[in-house]
């Protein structure tokens, strides 16, 4: 991944790192989730509970494989992508992001288990490949901010190791889309700003999340 898309994620994570660093003695979570988030996937955070009474911060990654990339009905101009898979074609999408997020505890509803709320900053990298063998194929990407926010209920299993359950759901606004085409005859690029007047079939064909809704379970740990 090129440096300049890396500098939203470096200043997230400076900012979760120097907000718990002002913490002093506060207690840290490290967690790990998986489950369904637009395809298979999995988060890892690290959150930091109770910095203002029970506001806290938090700062997570996710990947995911997205469960479609490119729309069956879409069509360039040379027929719907459905019928290139008739014909063998394939298609396949990942999706990374990152967040920052202000967390709010709302203590145990019950023993052993507590609930902490949270919304917050998205930065979204995502990328979509359609594929017809023999090195033609043409890949899409776009990295996207947004935001989100959720819930985490958590059940204790021993004094420092809970279980963890993550209900929530992102938005993400529109970007610029990038597109690389590789064809018997080369290799072109190609960028689409959202305001090019073919910015819509492009978005159209390039499968990526404006609403993301997650739900995964894992395990985090607290020391």
């Amino acid at each position: 991944m090129h440096s300049p898309d890396m500098k939203p994620i470096h200043l997230l994570a400076v900012t979760a790192l120097a907000t718990g660093a002002s913490a002093g003695a506060q207690s840290f979570e490290l967690g790990l989730t998986g489950g369904y988030a637009n395809g298979l996937s999995g988060e890892a955070f690290i959150h930091s509970p109770n910095l203002i009474g029970p506001v806290g911060v938090k700062f997570g990654v996710s990947y995911a494989r997205a469960a479609d990339a490119i729309k069956d009905s879409s069509d360039l101009g040379a027929g719907t992508f459905a019928s290139y898979k008739a014909s063998g074609a394939t298609e396949s999408g990942t999706h990374t992001i990152v967040g920052l997020d202000a967390t709010y505890g709302l203590g145990e509803l019950a023993p052993g288990i507590d609930t902490t709320l949270y919304a917050g900053a998205r930065y979204g990298m995502f990328r979509s490949t359609e594929d017809y063998g023999s090195n033609i194929n043409a890949t899409y990407s776009t990295n996207a901010f947004g935001v989100g926010g959720g819930v985490m209920v958590g059940y204790a299993l021993t004094g420092n190791l809970s279980l963890v359950a993550d209900l929530g759901a992102d938005y993400f606004f529109n970007s610029t889309i990038n597109q690389v085409n590789n064809t018997a005859s080369g290799q072109t690029t190609a960028s689409y700003a959202t305001n090019d007047p073919n910015y819509g079939d492009i978005s159209n064909r390039f499968v990526r999340p404006g609403i993301d809704f997650k739900a995964r379970i894992g395990i985090k740990y607290v020391f």
